[in-house]
This record gives structure tokens, sequence and C-alpha cells, in this order.
């Protein structure tokens, strides 16, 4: 969905030809069409949906430009912790159309074109829209994964430009899914990425997706403009006047981690679980196993919490997963260490315990999913909990 521009030299030399271009073309000739450019997904986290940007081409003029909204710097010193605090600068950057078509060619990335059905007036306005935003006083944005992204811009713009002559049709929407299930299709749950995003955002998530969010993601954009009608002196007519297939790879497969997590987390589960056992057949406890399950679990509730109540980012609110990331279990650790464990720790367990029940009914009855790889270590701290209460009230 979003692709790094790393070239300062290439980027000098974009809006030189873009400059020569632009000058010669204040306003688009008959000749002129645009179209949404739809590329297939790429092999790292964050090309695993896809990407959506525009095509302005004007033959009258050798006017090719792509705009595309899903440009970010990593080399920006403040990238990462403004990340982390949600606020995703991202930004429109045009450039010659052949430089993302090569871009995808290297990567093997499938790329199909949609000419959009638009009056000449339209042409204009939309061309307007898109020079406007691409100045650099525009260019910028507050990027939004699920709400405001490379795939939402065209739809938005679309929409401006053509107003009640817009005619979106929920054909496209086969089945009613939420926004997380939709991502979970993208991204292979089995990897270390998709656990980090699904333990890391609440339930907004879960809530079932209107047909216009479902296009947040570039495949859905495909197919709803290929459904989409406009008006025409009164009549409906196809949104899409034709779709081309630029590169035609075979569109990369979302695989699991070689060490995927959920092997990982269960192989550490049964260690933990065979601990425990020797524990209950020893009666003692490994204070060491106690400390790091309550160090964990707690870090993890504390960046739960973090991203909940202290940063910008939409969908972090009402993130259950605090049930079995539970922050006050980082202070508890230590507790565990001493000689003497305090006996009101066994009665903290059981709340514990009750925490993990409440999880699983929200589970079952959809109001938030978790990622299936956390089932052997709730298992493993459910048993666990459930030989502290034991062991520590006796």
């Amino acid at each position: 969905m979003i692709k790094k521009i790393t070239s300062i030299l290439l980027l000098l030399f974009c809006t030189n030809a873009i400059f020569s271009q632009i000058v010669a073309a204040k306003s688009l000739s008959e000749f002129s069409h645009i179209s949404i450019i739809t590329s297939g997904p790429g092999e790292v986290l964050y090309e695993k949906f896809g990407h959506t940007a525009i095509r302005v081409k004007d033959p009258a003029t050798q006017l090719d430009l792509i705009y595309n909204y899903g440009i970010f710097d990593f080399d920006n010193p403040t990238f990462y912790v403004d990340f982390t605090k949600g606020y995703m600068k991202y930004k429109l950057v045009k450039y010659p159309f052949y430089l993302a078509l090569k871009s995808s060619q290297q990567d093997k990335r499938w790329v199909k074109e949609q000419i959009l059905n638009l009056t000449q007036n339209q042409k204009n306005d939309f061309f307007s829209i898109l020079e406007t935003n691409a100045l650099p006083k525009n260019a910028g944005y507050l990027y939004d994964p699920y709400f405001d992204n490379c795939a939402t811009k065209p739809r938005d713009i679309i929409k401006e430009v053509l107003g009640d002559n817009l005619i979106f049709k929920d054909d496209f929407v086969a089945e009613n899914l939420s926004l997380r299930q939709l991502m979970n299709k993208e991204i292979h749950q089995n990897t270390w990425g998709s656990l980090g995003i699904n333990v890391a955002l609440g339930n907004r998530l879960d809530k079932i997706a209107t047909a216009s969010e479902y296009l947040y993601l570039p495949d859905y954009v495909f197919e709803a403009l290929n459904y989409a009608k406009v008006l025409k002196e009164g009549k409906e007519d196809n949104l899409v006047l034709k779709t081309i297939i630029l590169l035609d790879f075979e569109e990369k497969e979302s695989k699991r981690d070689a060490v995927s997590p959920f092997l990982i987390i269960l192989l550490l589960s049964l260690f933990g679980l065979f601990i425990t056992y020797k524990d209950y057949k020893n009666k003692k406890r490994t204070k060491w196993l106690d400390f790091s399950l309550f160090f964990t679990t707690g870090i993890i509730g504390l960046l739960i919490v973090y991203l909940w109540f202290f940063t910008n980012h939409t969908t972090a609110p009402n993130n259950f997963n605090f049930l079995w990331a539970f922050f006050p279990n980082l202070l508890i650790a230590f507790f565990l260490l001493k000689k003497t464990t305090p006996k009101w720790i066994a009665k903290y367990c059981l709340a514990l315990l009750a925490f993990l029940a409440i999880t699983t009914i929200i589970w079952i009855t959809k109001t938030q999913l978790f990622s299936f790889t956390l089932i052997p270590l709730l298992i493993l701290l459910g048993i666990r909990y459930w030989f502290l209460q034991k062991t520590l009230n006796s």
C-alpha cells in the first residue's frame, strides 16, 4: 500500500521533469484520461495490502504522471517516534508514471489500470484537485491505515468530483466482515507482524465494516469501481471505461513466517506447562518462571495502555488484550521473586483467572477477535495462575 522514496537525486530529477510538463499543461486536453492504478501485494509487511494510486495521462502534452498518497520516509529522524505516537506523516508525491511501473516490475507485483469515465470538465476538476493537493504546503497528511490512506484518498476525490452523479454499489461485498477480518485475510495470521498488530489494536476493528470502509484495501477499491456507476444525462453508465492489465505477475501469497509465532509460543508454553507439572508434583514453585510470565505480560500490558491512552492511534482504544496482558503484572513479578510471597497474591491470581474467562467470552462472542497464536500462552497462563493461587493459599 505504500512505497518509500529513498533517492534524493531521483526526487530532484522527477521534480524537474514534472515542472516542465506542468508548465505546458495547466489543463488537460480532450485526449487525456485519469485512471486508478492498483498494484498487487509485495514482500514486506507494509506492502502486503497492495497499493492504490492515480494516473493522469495526456498524450497531447506528453503528460504521464502518477499521484502517490503512500509516500513516507524512514530516514526522517523522528519517523519511528511519530509512528509510535500515532502521528504517521505521509504525503502526496507526483512523479513520472514509468518509474512506478518500473518499480512494480522489479518487485514482480501485478498492476491494473482502470480508466475513469469522466467528462472533460470532470477530468480538469480531478487534475486541479491533485495539483492543489500536491503543493508542498498541502501534500502532507496524517495517515490512518484504516480510514485515511492511499486507497481511501482516490475514493474521496472521485466522490468530490462526481458528487451526486456517482453511484457506489455494495455488490462487491460478498460477506460481512470486520476491519480486522479483512486485515487478517491480507496478512497471514501466523506471522509476527500480524500478531503485533492484533495485540496492539482494539475492538474498533471488530465492528462489521460498511461497504465504504472496505475501501481501505486496494483490492476492494478496484472491485468497487468495477461495480460503480456514473450519471450522464440522467442515465447510468459504468464509472470504469476500460480496465488494462499493465503487469501480469502472479499474486504473492501471504505465508507464515519460517520461525512462526505460534511455533515459538507453543514450545515455550509446553516448557512452562512441564515446569508447572514438576512444581505441582514436587510441591515447590519455580520463581523465575513466574517472574518471566508476569513481567512479560505486564510489559505487553503497559504497551497496550500506552497506545490506548497516550497516542493518536484511532484503533488502539478499547483493547481487551489488556485482560490477559494485565499491566500491574509488571509490579507483581517482583513480589514473586521474594522469599516470602504475600498471601494476597493468591486472590490476585484468582482475579487473573476471571479475566482469562472474560477474554474467552469476548473472543467467542466476537466482541474482539484475538490472535490464534496466543492460545498456547493463554492455556499456560490459566494453568499457572490456578497453580499459584492453590500454592500460595496453602
